[in-house]
């Protein structure tokens, strides 16, 4: 049985704020560990008014303090936007906190446009280029014997498990040079996903942290319970990605009857590509079409994500997903 997880983006719908967010994201959170999700995961983004988690490492410990057994943590922290001490001690914090339950995800995108990155990190030297080495100093802080003279209190000595995230080939040769899992954001950037997942698993080095790799893929599911509503309910989500990609991000849109069939043909390109990773239907269309991506690229997990304005119909489509689970085996 592979293992199903959590991306929550804590969306901001139309009409609603960050505090109806919150109480959605711990709402999610409970009933994805009643279902039997692995891991819970919230996203770092910062300036986008439709998505709530920017402080990611505090709302993570809103979801972990919230839940019990459920693995919580930060796909991803982006680290070129902080210095790796801070996110040492905030993870330290965490990890002291809610003990073996918490992950760390690692990018090196701002996870914003230009201006925002230069207000979070006021000096832009300090940018992706230097990812592998801050990543590098991260992991020490968290290591027992720590080479730097600087010590993560709380942080050092602590078992917290790292990933790189990525969407292209560049974080799968560098989880592959560290020896660690990678999480690839196949849910809205697919195109060099077979490519990233190759190179990953035939330079992957073995090390203290894994023996072998380990894929976690992202994947949008909108299951429902004929696949007509289901496609009602991915509209929402399909208005957000073009408004977003067109220069116009704003909050969760409620969903559109025909949406994509109303739409010209460079969004309806934009969204097939990002579609190719997706499944929207009732739940035999959602478990052929999981299967035939598992079998396709050999997931050793999968991180579900399901952007959907009404969180009712957000909950029945979680529930739907972790129904299949044990249905798939490729």
């Amino acid at each position: 049985m592979i293992p199903f997880s959590v991306l929550d983006l804590s969306p901001i719908a139309e009409g609603s704020d960050a505090a109806q967010s919150f109480r959605h994201t711990l709402d999610l959170a409970q009933h994805a560990e009643a279902w039997g999700y692995q891991r819970y995961w919230l996203a770092e983004h910062h300036g986008m008014p439709g998505i709530a988690s920017a402080a990611t490492a505090v709302l993570i410990g809103h979801v972990a303090g919230g839940t019990r057994t459920l693995r919580v943590g930060a796909g991803g922290i982006m680290l070129p936007n902080h210095s790796p001490l801070v996110i040492a001690e905030q993870f330290g914090t965490l990890e002291s906190l809610y003990p073996g339950r918490i992950d760390l995800g690692l990018g090196r995108a701002p996870g914003s446009d230009q201006r925002t990155a230069h207000a979070l990190r006021r000096n832009l030297d300090s940018d992706a280029d230097a990812f592998p080495q801050d990543v590098m100093e991260l992991m020490d802080y968290f290591s027992a014997t720590p080479r730097q003279a600087v010590r993560a209190v709380p942080g050092t000595g602590l078992d917290i498990p790292i990933w790189i995230l990525g969407s292209s080939l560049f974080g799968a040769q560098l989880a592959a040079a560290l020896g660690l899992p990678y999480a690839f954001a196949s849910h809205f950037a697919p195109a060099q996903l077979m490519q990233a997942l190759e190179v990953y698993r035939a330079r992957f080095q073995p090390s203290a942290r894994l023996a072998k790799p380990y894929v976690m893929l992202g994947f949008n599911v909108f299951a429902a319970d004929t696949d007509e509503e289901a496609r009602f309910r991915a509209s929402s989500w399909q208005q957000s990605f073009v408004n977003l990609r067109s220069g116009r991000p704003g909050r969760l849109p409620p969903p559109q009857a025909g949406y994509y069939e109303r739409s010209g043909p460079a969004e309806r390109a934009l969204l097939d590509s990002v579609l190719s990773c997706s499944a929207v239907g009732s739940a035999d269309t959602v478990r052929a079409a999981l299967r035939a991506f598992i079998q396709r690229t050999g997931a050793d997990e999968l991180m579900i994500t399901s952007n959907m304005f009404d969180h009712a119909a957000r909950l029945r489509s979680y529930a739907i997903t972790a129904s299949l689970r044990d249905t798939i085996a490729a």
